[in-house]
């Protein structure tokens, strides 16, 4: 690439000031706000900081939830995915299964989450299964934030390394630093009133840039090269029958995956009722869906770009394996300068509006289920604060680390959102949906998740498989990949263990197969059937009674 002739591109240096400054002050003025709340605050003192007293109005939770989802790797992963070759827009599926995302966690989750006022998404399963267990369940959810913060840091280097020719180690520690700063000032009202803005400069942005791109005289007409080869092959791409498995996967792997993320159930538990937090999931479904299609748009320009006749030159982006910054590239090669200014705002918004969300969701899983409930539940206040800021700031430090590991968005978001959808998944849905459920059936489908999900391999970060599914075989790269939908299986293999362990635990004790002595988790007094719930609430119900007629 031409970078290395460039020189630093001033204006768009300066406009990154001023956006970062307006950042940094709104969130210092949700700061502000979070302390005078805390001082007339009379409940949990945990709850300001991690879910704004659960105040947050409706405008401002559609924001914040929708802000959260489009980061950068939404952005730019779904650029990368329509311009590459090999993929084509079919394969860029984040817009659409995040719809389902949002309405599955409005219907189904926002309700036994929020009426029960949990503090994390950790809270249900310390209650059921005790401290033990959900200390290993909350590794993958706080291993799946630090990635999170690892892609869209990813994402906005190679944005700003490209249109400001700012060196990547410098665009990454400027972002982080300015993510770390404004998160541990206010926590969730910053991270929350900053998502207004940037959530705004977004959909400006982004949409102010499409009509430049789709013109520029280097490129040929997006609708006639969805299916006619030009310069590389079709952009609106295809799903071959043998390859309708991996597709599917994929797709469920997006759609289910984000449910169980912390940074999700953040924005439930901070609405006032639980009515206000499902409106919150459906209208931002919507927005997903809106934000997407500029970068559906911008992958097929780059597509259809005769790159000999820009001064990017050949060969192609996809070539020199820089597809994971098509969409910064196509910004500085194809738009006027003002023009990727502008597109570099959208997505460094893009970027902070995750980062921050993914810093405050690690930190709350630590502070609360970690700390408070398990090494100092006398804790104070003012040391929980202490703790939530430390915390802030080592995963911001790991995640920003994992940065210089690798380049492509494409890689830290599906390894990330992989281990929340085959592992973290079925545990939240067994944990909230089946009574049945205990530590015993949770340990065993954690072992299998994790087991099955290694001995699959992902080549994405160069793991062979050693279980062959059905369909094995080199992809359109020449890297060895399932086509199978093994993900998918996974899950609900993992799903199947926690209840069929579950309830084989409850009758060995029940039934006296093994001694209650060996019941270490003590379940024995946990699960009962609906008909003797039922008995013992009416149990209790007639001796209430009798206490209030003597």
């Amino acid at each position: 690439m031409m970078s290395g002739t460039m020189a630093l591109n001033v204006p768009g240096l300066l406009a990154m000031v001023g956006f970062y400054m307006l950042i940094l002050g709104t969130g210092i003025y949700a700061s502000l706000r979070s302390r005078r709340e805390e001082k007339n605050w009379t409940g949990h003192g945990l709850e300001i900081t991690l879910l704004a007293g659960r105040k947050i109005n409706l405008i401002v939770g559609i924001f914040t939830l929708t802000a959260t989802w489009v980061g950068g790797g939404f952005i730019l992963g779904i650029a990368e995915a329509t311009y590459n070759p090999t993929l084509g827009a079919v394969w860029a599926l984040m817009p659409v299964p995040y719809v389902l995302t949002f309405f599955l966690g409005g219907f189904f989750f926002a309700k036994p989450m929020r009426e029960k006022n949990y503090m994390t998404m950790m809270d249900p399963f310390q209650k059921k299964y005790g401290n033990g267990v959900a200390t290993a369940l909350i590794f993958p959810a706080l291993i799946a934030d630090v990635l999170w913060v690892a892609r869209t840091l990813v994402s906005l280097g190679g944005t700003m390394r490209v249109i400001l020719d700012l060196p990547y180690v410098y665009s990454i520690l400027i972002s982080s630093v300015v993510a770390i700063v404004y998160t541990l000032l206010g926590g969730l009202y910053s991270v929350a009133y900053t998502d207004v803005i940037q959530l705004s400069l977004i959909l400006v942005s982004l949409w102010v840039c499409v009509p430049f791109m789709v013109t520029n005289p280097h490129s040929a007409d997006i609708s006639l090269t969805a299916y006619v080869q030009k310069y590389q092959a079709p952009w609106i791409g295809n799903v071959e029958l043998n390859e309708a498995g991996k597709w599917f996967d994929d797709f469920m792997l997006l759609a289910l995956g984000g449910l169980a993320y912390q940074a999700f159930y953040q924005r439930i538990l901070a609405s006032s009722s639980y009515t206000q937090a499902q409106l919150t999931c459906f209208v931002s479904s919507s927005f997903c869906l809106v934000l997407g299609i500029p970068s559906i748009l911008i992958g097929a320009v780059a597509a259809s770009t005769n790159w000999n006749s820009t001064a990017y030159g050949l060969p192609t982006p996809y070539e020199r394996g820089e597809a994971g910054s098509v969409l910064p590239i196509a910004l500085q090669y194809l738009t006027p300068t003002y023009v990727s200014i502008i597109g570099i705002g959208a997505v460094a918004a893009a970027v902070m509006s995750s980062m921050d969300s993914a810093l405050l969701s690690s930190a709350s899983l630590f502070s609360s289920n970690i700390y408070k409930n398990m090494i100092r539940k006398q804790a104070s206040d003012y040391e929980m604060r202490l703790v939530i800021r430390i915390s802030v700031v080592v995963v911001g430090l790991v995640g920003t680390g994992l940065c210089f590991l690798d380049s492509s968005v494409l890689v830290f978001w599906l390894v990330g959102v992989d281990m929340s959808f085959t592992i973290m998944f079925p545990q939240l849905v067994c944990v909230l949906f089946f009574e049945v459920s205990n530590s015993y059936g949770a340990t065993m489908g954690l072992i299998v998740g994790v087991l099955m999900r290694a001995l699959s391999g992902e080549p994405l970060i160069g793991l062979k498989p050693v279980i062959p599914y059905p369909g094995l075989r080199l992809n359109r790269e020449n890297t060895l990949t399932q086509y199978f939908p093994f993900r998918t299986t996974i899950m609900l293999m993992s799903l199947l263990s926690i209840l069929l362990f579950s309830w084989l635990a409850v009758m060995i004790f029940d039934k006296k197969l093994l001694s209650k002595k060996w019941d270490v988790y003590h379940i024995n007094s946990g699960w009962e059937s609906p008909e003797d719930k039922r008995a013992r609430e009416n149990a209790v119900v007639s001796k209430r009674l009798m206490e209030t007629s003597c």
